[in-house]
C-alpha cells in the first residue's frame, strides 16, 4: 500500500488489506482468544494480543467480552454484552418499541457500514470512563488501559498518518477516504457473518424467570440460539474460520474451526438422536431471516416466528 505508484493501486491495497485484517481476524484472533489456534498456550496469548492490538482495539476487553459473557449466556439481554442495547435498534422484545424501529431493516445496512468505527472510536473509549451503551460493563486494569490508548494511537498512526507522509501526492483526503472505505467493508463482512447467526427470525432470545434462572441446560441454550448456514462449506471454513457453523463453535469452544467438517457428520447424528433442533441453512435463507427478524422485532410487540425447522 505504502509503495503504490497510483491512486488506483493505494485504494485497491489498502481496502485488500482492510479484507485482511477481518480475515485474520475470523482465522486467528478468534481462535488464539479461546486458546485453540495453536499448541501452545503462551502463543495463543501472543497471537491473540498481536492480532488484535494491531487492529488498534484492546484484547483483553474483547477476550472479556467474548468468553464471560457472550458464549456463557449467548442471546440473553442483560448478560450477553453482544446483545445490543441501542436505541436505533430493537433487538429484544423486552426493548421498548417506538416508532422508528419499523424503518430498521431498512437502515440496519447503512448503520452496519459504522460498527468497526464505532467500535474504535466510541465503545471501548467510554469503558474507560465506566460507561457503555452494552448490557455489561467490563473493568478495565490501569495497564491495559496504558496499552488500549497506546495501540489505538499505533493504529492511527500506520493507517492514516505514515500514508500522508509517504504518499503525499495522493493528498490526506484520499487516505482519510480509504481509512473510511476500509471500515465500511470490514464492518459489512463482520457483521453480515456475525449478525445472522444470532439475530434472526430462526433462533431465540431465551428469558430467564425471576430467580434469574432459565429452564433450559447450556448445551441447548447454545443450540436454540445460534443458526449455521453452508456449514459443510470447505470455502466458507477456510475464508471465516468456521464462523459458519456457529452452534457447533459454541458447543466445542476449545476446538480449533479446522477440525470442523470432520466433527460435523458426527454433530448431525447426534442431534437428530436425541430430537434436537440444528439451525441449519444456507447462506442466502440466513440472511433472509436476519431482516425477517429485523422488521418483525420492528412492527410486532412480540415476534411471531412462523420459520421453524423440525428436527
Amino acid at each position: 500500500m505504502i509503495t503504490s505508484n497510483t491512486l488506483f493501486e493505494f485504494y485497491l491495497y489498502y481496502l485488500l488489506m482492510g479484507v485482511a485484517v477481518i480475515g485474520t481476524a475470523f482465522n486467528i484472533s478468534h481462535d488464539a482468544c479461546h486458546g485453540i489456534a495453536v499448541k501452545s498456550k503462551f502463543w495463543n496469548k501472543i497471537l491473540f494480543s498481536l492480532s488484535y492490538n494491531l487492529q488498534g482495539n484492546n484484547a483483553y476487553v474483547w477476550g472479556k467480552n467474548h468468553n464471560e459473557s457472550h458464549h456463557l449466556y449467548t442471546n440473553i439481554e442483560g448478560s450477553d454484552i453482544d446483545v445490543l442495547n441501542n436505541p436505533l435498534f430493537r433487538m429484544t422484545e423486552s426493548q421498548e418499541l417506538k416508532w422508528f424501529h419499523k424503518y430498521q431493516y431498512i437502515y440496519a445496512p447503512f448503520m452496519y457500514l459504522l460498527y468497526t468505527l464505532n467500535w474504535f472510536f466510541f465503545r471501548e473509549s467510554l469503558m474507560l470512563l465506566n460507561y457503555t451503551t452494552r448490557t455489561i460493563k467490563i473493568e478495565i486494569p490501569p495497564i491495559e488501559v496504558v496499552k488500549l490508548i497506546f495501540w489505538k494511537v499505533f493504529y492511527l498512526g500506520y493507517m492514516i498518518a505514515l500514508p500522508i507522509y509517504l504518499l503525499p501526492e495522493f493528498g490526506w483526503q484520499n487516505v482519510l477516504l480509504a481509512f473510511l472505505f476500509n471500515h465500511f467493508i470490514v464492518s459489512i463482512i463482520f457483521v453480515l457473518v456475525l449478525g445472522v447467526s444470532h439475530l434472526s427470525d430462526y433462533v431465540e432470545h431465551p428469558v430467564p424467570d425471576k430467580n434469574n434462572h432459565l429452564n433450559m441446560s447450556w448445551a441447548k441454550l447454545q443450540m436454540c440460539t445460534s443458526a449455521d448456514y453452508n456449514s459443510d462449506s470447505v470455502f466458507f471454513n477456510w475464508t471465516l474460520g468456521g464462523f459458519n457453523a456457529h452452534a457447533l463453535h459454541h458447543l466445542l469452544p476449545k476446538v480449533c474451526h479446522i477440525h470442523y467438517l470432520e466433527i460435523l457428520p458426527i454433530f448431525r447424528e447426534l442431534t437428530k438422536k436425541h430430537g434436537m433442533v440444528y439451525r441449519e441453512m444456507n447462506y442466502a435463507t440466513a440472511i433472509k431471516a436476519h431482516f425477517r427478524f429485523l422488521k418483525g422485532m420492528g412492527t410486532q410487540q412480540k415476534l411471531i416466528r412462523v420459520h421453524k425447522i423440525t428436527p
